[in-house]
């Protein structure tokens, strides 16, 4: 008998789920419309569904748990991951998120985050890919297939236009509809034709309507697009029970309470919401179960990945984004001619590896840039090392370097959750002061954390703890914090992962044990997270840059590490300015006058300034690298790879010259006033010349672009492909991305003054020639007609471009669109 054909196996499948929806009481349905937990979906046994999990994305798979010993692969930031070009890299990224959600028995990995770019400011940077729609579109569906190739479930996030975060909760984006499609929905639209399967609601409004509620979910996500799968809210967006339930909103996370939970069944009793409405938001929870195995015998699927595996496929993708921006013949240096190299900065020692936020996982190591770099040189150079001056940042939470747990006398602290009269409940041993969500013990009234601590040095060390409520922080007996702080903030990010920290001071001696006990009172409303950090005094700073300077001078080459922080670019918050700060600044310019064969590594999830990038004879831009952060820098430092990353992101020299930078609402209103103009676009209309244009990088060899063929003349809804031929005219093999661009000068139409219409990368060895083909897409040429309410596509001449970047084009035709 011949086995069924995939259209056939769909009908059966679509038979099914009606019959299963058919199976269940208005009570049973309304309830598998809320999570029944903060990570799980609601199961129902009559139906033989499971219950399904989430988990948090894209730096990794964290799982169910905020739970520091239980650890997940962390991978480069999505911007490091945009600056890749590279889709078949996303793709084997989206199997290591598979493979770890497999792992963790996750079946919902929330990712990719699918916002722009849209100002230089934006604190959740980090976590997008760039400010270009097609790079965005395609990165994105990469990551997404390579998820969905293992049976686990991907999600595009954050539908739509959530590109800052003041007041994210609340406000309210006012954008026209043109650049609503042409920019903003444009890469949502490339992740339901690469099939995603979820759809994440953002906490903002759109013209005046909260996203979970927004007609946009039906039209054009459900409707036009035909999304088959499930529209989820961001956790707590819900705040209503009608109005989402009547739109196309299909899953209110967390659970097991939200509106939806307290007034729906009432609300289709009494005819506010059609039950139609509740059958296809239940239909749609069960496709998505059966896809991810939850309501079928589940199946097969990919085995984990080896540790091995893992680490060599992240080291790759290190090095795949790192962007070279600037190279005076100092890369790749030469382990040759290296006898000393001197290693610069704190981020060097202690890098930031992953941005702030919910999104963050816990690695069970990281390669530092130090780390790396004395692996490349073990046995042929040596390595000096120097810190420079503190950065002025908060201290960061208690670890296991330099802390015990005062009971068992073992690395990490001691976590303990005490009844109204003081009495132990509950006691474990951690690994971190940051506790985000301490065990549910009943009857707790506080939770404690306490670690011997063992100073290195002596002097006035800084402590500091967050969280909301009573608070009381000791050292050896003595209270140096005590008092109630107030939650005046609703945004879950700031309240349950990143709460401001209290700070004071005291003075300790070196290597004399002190007791640290802070204690948190569990009241209603404060929040999950509690945090408990402490640093040594700072370095003199005068000292501490003298220090760097000799090391400088006396070695055959400088590598400085600078960067931000996270708390300077974390979810919650926007940034205020894009300096790296005094500190930071004068120690690369003082080592650069020091040695000339100086090597700056820029350690940000986003755009910063570089006053002193003329100074240094290299400048590479690293990202938030993830957890083989060093081990893939030392391979592009040391030429055993090529950096490979071009700029996602445009990069402004300071945030005066940005054309786009405002994040902040007026009046609880944040006008996109610029429209279709973000990013290279604006600085393009504008006239203005970037630090770095967007699609930027060098490599370690030249490149020849010899010829390109272009069609003169295409048919509307036809794709066509431009070939270009290049020959690779340096001594060593290298990666060309080749970048095709298009112009309607006189469109009838607002239209950007040019916009990436696609991009394909090529190898050649040294000497050998390579033909790139980048099929360009009919929706290259379109414009969305406000009028019409329709795509059209403009008859006639476009310019037609190739180049390097967004601002060095290499070669200019015109290609005719006929109807």
């Amino acid at each position: 008998m011949r086995s069924p054909g995939r259209k056939q196996e769909a009908a059966m499948r679509e038979d099914m789920l009606d019959r299963l929806v058919e199976k269940l009481t208005l009570e049973q349905k309304i309830r598998l419309l809320t999570g029944s937990t903060t990570w799980r979906t609601a199961a129902e046994e009559a139906i033989g569904l499971r219950e399904m999990v989430c988990s948090d994305g894209p730096a990794g798979v964290r799982g169910e748990a905020w739970d520091e010993r239980r650890t997940s692969a962390l991978l480069p930031s999505a911007s490091a991951l945009g600056a890749a070009w590279d889709d078949q890299l996303l793709f084997d990224l989206g199997g290591l998120l598979a493979s770890e959600a497999v792992l963790k028995g996750v079946d919902i990995v929330l990712a990719p985050n699918l916002n722009l770019h849209r100002s230089p400011l934006g604190g959740r940077h980090f976590e997008c890919f760039s400010e270009d729609p097609e790079l965005t579109g395609r990165t994105g569906a990469a990551l997404i297939r390579g998820i969905q190739e293992h049976g686990v479930a991907a999600t595009a996030k954050h539908f739509v236009a959530n590109d800052s975060e003041t007041d994210r909760l609340h406000a309210d984006v006012r954008v026209g509809e043109q650049a609503l499609r042409e920019v903003y929905l444009a890469p949502f639209e490339a992740a339901v034709e690469a099939g995603v399967w979820l759809t994440m609601a953002g906490y903002n409004s759109v013209d005046g309507t909260t996203m979970t509620a927004h007609p946009l979910l039906s039209t054009p996500l459900k409707t036009e697009w035909a999304f088959d799968g499930v529209a989820v809210s961001d956790w707590a967006a819900v705040r209503t029970a009608e109005q989402p339930a009547r739109s196309a909103l299909d899953l209110a996370m967390p659970g097991p309470r939200s509106p939806w939970a307290d007034g729906l069944v009432r609300a289709v009793e009494e005819g506010r919401v059609p039950p139609a409405a509740v059958d296809d938001k239940v239909r749609r929870i069960l496709r998505l179960a059966a896809r991810v195995g939850a309501i079928e015998e589940r199946r097969r699927r990919r085995p984990t990945m080896r540790t091995r595996e893992v680490r060599l496929l992240l080291r790759r993708a290190v090095a795949a984004g790192t962007v070279l921006v600037r190279n005076e013949k100092i890369l790749p240096l030469d382990h040759g001619t290296l006898s000393t190299v001197a290693v610069i900065g704190e981020h060097a020692a202690s890098p930031r590896v992953q941005g702030g936020g919910s999104a963050g996982v816990f690695p069970s190591a990281v390669v530092t840039p130090l780390d790396g770099i004395r692996a490349q040189l073990r046995g042929r150079g040596r390595v000096v090392y120097a810190p420079g001056p503190t950065p002025h940042v908060p201290p960061p939470p208690l670890g296991t370097d330099r802390c015990t747990d005062p009971r068992s006398g073992e690395p990490g602290v001691l976590l303990r959750c005490l009844d109204a009269a003081g009495r132990e409940l509950y006691a474990e041993r951690r690994l971190s002061g940051r506790q985000l969500e301490p065990e549910e013990v009943p009857g707790a009234h506080t939770v404690e954390i306490s670690a011997l601590l063992r100073p290195e040095t002596a002097g006035a060390w800084t402590f500091g703890m967050g969280g909301f409520g009573r608070m009381t922080l000791s050292v050896d007996g003595e209270a140096v914090l005590d008092g109630t702080y107030a939650c005046e903030t609703d945004d879950p990010a700031l309240v349950h992962v990143t709460p401001h920290l209290h700070t004071a001071q005291a003075h300790l001696e070196k290597e004399h044990p002190v007791l640290l006990v802070a204690r948190r009172q569990l009241a209603s409303g404060t929040g999950r997270a509690t945090v408990v950090a402490a640093a040594p005094p700072r370095r003199d700073r005068a000292d501490a840059l003298a220090r760097a300077v000799d090391v400088a001078r006396d070695a055959d080459a400088v590598i400085v590490v600078v960067g931000t922080t996270e708390h300077s670019e974390t979810e919650g918050y926007d940034r205020a300015d894009l300096s790296l700060g005094r500190h930071q600044d004068d120690l690369v310019r003082a080592v650069a006058a020091a040695n000339p064969r100086t090597v700056a590594v820029v350690n940000s999830g986003g755009p910063v300034e570089l006053p002193w990038r003329a100074e240094v004879g290299a400048l590479l831009l690293s990202w938030f690298s993830g957890q083989e952060a060093g081990a893939g820098l030392a391979d592009v430092l040391f030429g055993r790879s090529e950096p490979g990353g071009r700029l996602p992101t445009t990069w402004a020299a300071s945030l005066a010259d940005a054309p786009v930078t405002h994040t902040r609402p007026v009046d609880g209103r944040l006008d996109y006033a610029e429209g279709l103009h973000i990013g290279y676009r604006a600085w393009l209309r504008e006239a203005r010349e970037p630090a770095y244009w967007f699609g930027h990088g060098l490599g370690y060899t030249t490149w020849e672009y010899v010829h390109v063929d272009a069609p003169e003349r295409t048919e509307t809804g036809v794709p066509f492909t431009v070939r270009v031929t290049l020959r690779n005219t340096g001594e060593r093999p290298g990666r060309e991305v080749v970048q095709v661009y298009l112009a309607r000068p006189d469109s009838a139409v607002e239209r950007p003054a040019q916009w990436l219409a696609g991009y394909a990368a090529v190898h050649a060895d040294a000497g050998r020639s390579v033909t790139a083909e980048v099929v360009v897409t009919p929706r290259a040429l379109r414009h969305w007609s406000c009028g019409e309410g329709a795509w059209r596509t403009e008859p006639g001449p476009y310019r037609l471009m190739v180049g390097r970047s967004a601002g060095a084009t290499e070669w200019e035709g015109t290609v005719t669109a006929t109807a």
